[in-house]
């Protein structure tokens, strides 16, 4: 079986969101035994993967998948072989990625800023970090699919500019890519053309 961490950090059902969400720099594709526990068998094979600073859940599934083929393509060339071996899991270092549940996919604008960026880049694009905004005289919400670490400081989750850099707990960050309600995903400027969001503005 491929599981798309480093076992033994991140069993279960979503190691790829919990990865970046945690603001982890590597994580890998590994071939391992199923066991009656929760992703704690052994371990035959392992190629780790950087994530970028700003790689989303999405581009991360992407590469994992190609490495998970692969990889898999030789665990089965070196079973046929008789000389695939496994290798117990570290004991210390046991971490778990439990479903994403719907309640925690609001960005919450008070956290720091690199948190606040892991969070929507982790969630990216399903089931997506999401806030709320004024447009046009009603509230809406809007999915955030991609941002970066800017500089700035204010409010948490106003306006600071233009580029849509919105403001943090500490630090900010700069929204990229978003999605209004039924519409598609759109790069920040375009949206910021319909929208007319300006600086001072709240995100909540």
């Amino acid at each position: 079986n491929g599981h798309a961490s480093l076992l033994p950090r991140w069993r279960g059902a979503a190691p790829i969101q919990r990865a970046i969400m945690a603001g982890d720099t590597e994580t890998g594709m590994m071939v391992m035994r199923m066991e009656e526990g929760l992703d704690t068998g052994p371990v035959a094979m392992v190629e780790k993967c950087a994530i970028g600073p700003d790689m989303t859940a999405g581009e991360l599934h992407d590469r994992l998948m190609r490495i998970g083929a692969a990889l898999m393509a030789e665990a089965l060339a070196r079973m046929e072989r008789d000389a695939l071996t496994f290798t117990a899991q570290a004991t210390e270092g046991v971490t778990y990625a439990k479903k994403i549940d719907k309640a925690e996919t609001r960005v919450d604008w008070t956290r720091p800023a690199g948190e606040v960026h892991d969070h929507i880049r982790g969630l990216s694009p399903f089931p997506g970090a999401w806030c709320e905004t004024e447009i046009g005289g009603r509230l809406e919400r809007l999915k955030l699919l991609r941002s970066t670490l800017s500089d700035g400081a204010g409010e948490p989750g106003g306006i600071l500019d233009d580029r849509l850099t919105v403001a943090c707990g500490s630090g900010a960050v700069r929204l990229v890519e978003v999605q209004r309600a039924g519409g598609r995903p759109i790069a920040a400027q375009e949206f910021l053309r319909g929208a007319k969001l300006e600086k001072g503005m709240k995100l909540s």
